[in-house]
């Protein structure tokens, strides 16, 4: 069997090779900015729960269930019946509708209220070709411009095409942006909501 054809130059199907798998070229597996969903792009109105948090969960009419936790580092928090569930990641209604569905095999028609009493500083880790590498707190503007701003803005030889945010909730996504698209917010990118946890990465 003929793996290549001895005309074209191993230099030349390497680059096909390259060119044919994605991530082949060093940037791993990722999703453009541009394909991602309206609602992915679009900043969340709801708080994210994070760890080191405090919940107050009530269960209404049932007050010994009553709870008033921190967050712990696994992300969980325990709940009288049910056990531990995880909360890190969730927002308080997300989190309501879970308890609610989960506490139907002890209660009937269960009402759950989660209220976020206490809340740990949002930081952003900047890394890679920026002037100023490091984690900071995010208080109110969670933009990925901000973010780029608070890292002291790109060094020459950062790549132009290579802006990454590594998100691992609620599920591990590898966003790309251009710095053009981001300095100039083309279709919303510059404008684009950090979440608690997050990495931005500058080849």
């Amino acid at each position: 069997m003929r793996l290549f054809n001895p005309g074209v130059p191993l230099a030349a199907l390497v680059v096909s090779l390259c060119v044919a798998v994605t991530g082949c070229a060093g940037p791993g597996q990722y999703v453009w900015f541009r394909d991602l969903p309206p609602e992915t792009r679009e900043a969340t109105a709801e708080y994210v729960i994070g760890v080191g948090d405090v919940l107050s969960i009530r269960v209404l009419g049932r007050e010994e269930m009553t709870v008033h936790q921190r967050v712990r580092s696994d992300g969980r928090v325990g709940i009288l019946l049910i056990g531990d569930v995880v909360a890190k990641g969730k927002g308080p209604s997300a989190l309501k509708a879970e308890l609610e569905g989960r506490l139907k095999d002890y209660i009937v028609s269960p009402s759950v209220v989660v209220n976020v009493d206490e809340v740990q500083p949002i930081t952003i880790t900047v890394l890679g070709e920026v002037t100023k590498p490091g984690v900071y707190p995010l208080a109110e503007d969670l933009r990925l411009m901000n973010a780029l701003a608070l890292g002291g803005g790109l060094t020459d030889y950062a790549s132009q095409s290579g802006i990454y945010v590594v998100r691992t909730e609620p599920k591990s996504v590898r966003i790309r942006f251009t710095y053009d698209g981001v300095r100039r917010n083309v279709g919303g990118a510059g404008d684009f909501s950090l979440h608690r946890g997050d990495l931005v990465e500058v080849e």
